[in-house]
């Protein structure tokens, strides 16, 4: 538990100094009740996410997962002050 307090606090710190917070996710449940949270943090300032999609749409239907290949671009233009887009990539196939 001290890792994800010491996590929690840098982004804080991050957002209390107005610099970007970059978050890639990967949630078994980012389509179900934790959605409204992530919508939350996709209208907040200075939090940009790494696009993501749906893991599996048969067997995890409210899976997500970020795609890390875009991790690079994505801090690139969080530091421009933009979100990469699009930020809800298409299921793949």
């Amino acid at each position: 538990m001290k890792h994800c307090c010491r996590y929690v606090s840098t982004a804080k710190a991050h957002l209390r100094n107005v610099k970007p917070l970059v978050i890639s996710i990967s949630t078994n449940d980012g389509l179900g009740v934790n959605a409204k949270n992530i919508a939350a943090l996709l209208a907040s300032k200075n939090i940009y996410f790494v696009p993501y999609r749906q893991d599996d749409t048969n067997r995890k239907p409210n899976s997500l997962v970020a795609k890390m290949d875009l991790l690079i671009p994505a801090l690139k233009s969080a530091l421009a002050g933009e979100q990469i887009q699009p930020v809800l990539l298409k299921p793949n196939k």
